[in-house]
């Protein structure tokens, strides 16, 4: 007879091809983030889905960039949104 075991509610047999169950709403932490912190991840995805992998040394960049008001960050993600059309 085999021993079945479970770890964290999932049972040994289960393998990878399986997902995972969806995180559980009530036990998400309530953060907000910093509007210069949004902005970053805002372009850092504008600049991915426009095929433009940021690189290492646009790091510098991206953090100036970042600090610039919320119309200049809407006007890029215009014009990278456009650069794909």
């Amino acid at each position: 007879m085999a021993h079945i075991t479970t770890t964290h509610s999932r049972p040994s047999w289960a393998s990878e091809d399986y997902p995972l169950a969806p995180p559980d709403p009530a036990q998400r932490f309530e953060l907000t983030l910093d509007p210069r912190d949004v902005r970053r991840l805002e372009l850092h995805a504008a600049l991915t889905t426009a095929g433009i992998a940021p690189m290492p040394g646009d790091r510098e960049a991206i953090e100036q960039l970042s600090g610039l008001p919320q119309g200049v960050q809407s006007a890029l993600h215009r014009w990278l949104t456009h650069a794909l059309t």
